[in-house]
């Protein structure tokens, strides 16, 4: 019982007969890419969870993007003395982190001007503007929504295909 409660805490949510429609059958899932495992850690009151979850499979579900994957690690109790392991299939959500976009990557050769007997000489110059999107970065959210205008939004489907086919890659090596 502590750990679907330390794992509920977590916030993870697990697959099984309850939630069968939302989580891939196992056939269709690729074997998990270890050099993937991610760490997972977190407490509470009764006590402490740590592992690591490797994802095996990227699925879209209601226009989230969902990571279907092996959840292992270890529940101990409050005084730390471990009380039991844990080795389950999951779906988490899958968030992305702030992106970056170039706004203008401007490069101008070197420079000689004689205007009138001034003479200016200017080495080669490289200017990058990039812009930051995220919470509170309304100029980097809104050149990145401009430089971006006619890009197409790509679905949290297409994002799992994409992603899944990197983890068939990376599972070959």
């Amino acid at each position: 019982m502590i750990v679907v409660t330390v794992l509920a805490a977590l916030g993870l949510s697990f697959t099984g007969a309850g939630v069968a429609s939302a989580a891939p059958s196992p056939a269709a899932a690729a074997p998990p890419v270890a050099a993937l495992a991610t760490p997972i850690t977190g407490t509470g009151d009764d006590g402490s969870f740590a592992g690591t979850f490797t994802p095996s499979q990227f699925s879209a579900q209601d226009g989230r993007l969902l990571a279907t994957g092996v959840l292992t690690g270890t529940v101990s109790d409050a005084d730390g003395a471990a009380i039991g392991t844990v080795t389950r299939t999951v779906s988490l959500p899958v968030t992305v982190d702030a992106a970056t976009c170039q706004v203008l990557n401007l490069i101008l050769g070197p420079l000689h001007l004689n205007l009138l007997g001034l003479v200016i000489d200017l080495n080669q110059v490289h200017l990058l503007i990039t812009a930051v999107q995220a919470p509170g970065n309304l100029l980097g959210n809104l050149l990145c929504a401009i430089a971006h205008l006619l890009d197409g939004t790509p679905t949290a489907g297409g994002l799992a295909a994409l992603l899944n086919a990197v983890l068939a890659l990376l599972g070959g090596l």
